[in-house]
Order: structure tokens, then C-alpha cells, then sequence
């Protein structure tokens, strides 16, 4: 992939704060001579047209009032918006626990047609069991010292994924085998874990591949995606999550999911990496 998630949302806020300084220039203001008339420290304006410091819909209407540039406001709160919202610190998202940041997204699940998912350390959320899930999202909570909501947020990733069974929508789903073998609950509820794929694997609408671990890698295991349609990407990371809009790095994900499930093994060969790891668990 040319460029990462990350240089993409940072070079979203450049762009934000890049135009803010031609409104500045434009309307013949020094940073200083700004910060004075809107009110500010005088190394506020300095931050912002910088991109030190992301502005706030406030901040940029005193900018454009105070450089007789109204007409550029709503454009430039959009996209100062759209810019924030393609990094989110999983801490921020999670600051009153995970349940809501479950059911915000679930008009995005209903209206995606085609999913396609890629995951190199857990099972993705819509094929978890509930068991798993709150696994999954204890260790998370512990991990990031947030509130515990542990409970409720299962009930509304399981309420969330109920479209892997309901309406019209296709999921294409890669898996590297390692995750079969990552234990983030008990062993016995691992073996109902894994027997969930099985079934899932049945359904019409799932075409489930597992990435074997000695496989001739043409790409290398990346962070964990998810694709809705071909309008945007999900891309998971240690602390944040990065939606990506842009369409030249929709595409390179999109080819990386090609490639990716070039690799992977599917139908009967699978199934036998799923239930080599469920005979491990006795």
C-alpha cells in the first residue's frame, strides 16, 4: 500500500489547517494580529495553522468571522469533522464504555451490501459467540482502564451482527490461522467459538478463508480491516481506529483483500484448519 491510514488522517488535518492560513494571508492578518481579534493567546492561531492543534467548530468560526471569510465556514467544519472522525482513539470512543460506539454502527452494517474482512489476531466481531465476545471485550476494558459496560456491549455486538443471517448482505472473510489458536476465553467455550465458523461457513451469503500458517506469503499479515462496499474502510489498530474514505486507499485495501485471499484455503481445507485447532483443545 502507498501510504498508511494514519498519513492519510494526518494529512486531512494539514489540509484543514493549510487553508485556515490562506484565509489568514488572504485577508492580510498576521497569526498575531488573528489571535487579537478573536480573543486568543497569541500562540493559538500559531498552533492551529500549524496543525499542531485541531481546531474546534468555534475556533473556526472566530477565524473566518475575524478574516471577513463566512462563506467558508460550513466547508471548512466539515471538513475539519471528517478529518477528526478518520482517527478515533479507541480511549476517547470507549470514555463511557463500548456499547455505544456497538450501536452507532449499526445503520453502516444494514446499508453495506458487500463485507469484507480481514483479521490477523481475533475472530471478527460479527462471528463471535457471545462467550468470546466478552473475552474479548474484558481484556479490552482492563487494557484501557474505561468503564466496565462489558455486558451490555455483548448484548449489542451480538444485536449488531445479527446481519451476517438477515437481509441481502455478502461477507468475504479472511482469517490467518493463527487466530484459530489465540484463547481470549476458556477452552471450552474456544471449541463453540470455532464450531461458529463451522456453521457460518454453511450459510450462502459467507465464503470464510483461512490464511495457513506456512503459506508462501505474496503479503505480509497487516492490520485488521474491515471493508463496507468499496465507499469506505475500518482499519483497527493498538489504540485507535482509522476510517479511511479516500478512493485511491480504498482500492489499495481492496487489492490487498485479493491478494490476501490468493493465500488463503477454503471449502473442505478450511474446515480442516478448523478442526485441527478444535482437536487441540481435547
Amino acid at each position: 500500500m502507498s501510504s498508511s491510514p494514519l498519513s492519510s488522517a494526518q494529512a486531512a488535518r494539514a489540509a484543514v489547517a493549510a487553508r485556515l492560513q490562506g484565509i489568514m494571508r488572504d485577508a492580510g492578518l498576521t497569526g498575531v494580529e488573528l489571535a487579537a481579534l478573536c480573543g486568543w493567546h497569541k500562540s493559538k492561531s500559531s498552533r492551529l495553522a500549524r496543525g499542531r492543534t485541531p481546531p474546534s467548530d468555534a475556533d473556526i468560526r472566530s477565524w473566518c468571522t475575524a478574516c471577513g471569510a463566512e462563506d467558508q465556514i460550513a466547508d471548512l467544519i466539515a471538513a475539519s469533522r471528517n478529518a477528526e472522525s478518520m482517527y478515533v482513539e479507541w480511549k476517547q470512543a470507549h470514555r463511557d464504555g463500548m456499547r455505544r460506539v456497538h450501536e452507532q454502527t449499526v445503520p453502516l452494517y444494514q446499508r453495506t451490501s458487500v463485507f469484507r474482512v480481514y483479521s490477523s489476531s481475533l475472530v471478527p466481531g460479527m462471528l463471535q459467540t457471545a462467550e468470546y465476545a466478552t473475552g474479548v471485550l474484558r481484556s479490552i476494558t482492563e487494557f484501557q482502564g474505561t468503564p466496565d459496560d462489558v455486558t451490555e456491549a455483548v448484548a449489542a455486538r451480538l444485536n449488531r451482527s445479527r446481519v451476517i443471517r438477515e437481509g441481502h448482505h455478502r461477507f468475504a472473510l479472511l482469517l490467518e490461522e493463527t487466530v484459530l489458536y489465540h484463547h481470549v476465553c476458556s477452552d471450552t467455550a474456544m471449541v463453540a467459538q470455532l464450531d461458529r465458523l463451522l456453521q457460518v461457513m454453511a450459510q450462502p451469503n459467507v465464503a470464510l478463508g483461512i490464511i495457513p500458517f506456512r503459506t508462501r506469503r505474496t503479503i505480509w499479515p497487516v492490520e485488521a480491516f474491515y471493508a463496507f462496499d468499496e465507499a469506505q474502510v475500518a482499519v483497527e489498530t493498538l489504540t485507535a481506529e482509522i476510517n479511511v474514505h479516500s478512493p485511491t486507499e480504498v482500492r489499495s485495501y481492496l487489492k490487498a483483500f485479493v491478494g490476501l485471499s490468493g493465500m488463503a484455503v477454503h471449502g473442505s481445507k478450511a474446515r480442516a484448519c478448523i478442526t485441527r485447532a478444535i482437536d487441540t483443545l481435547g
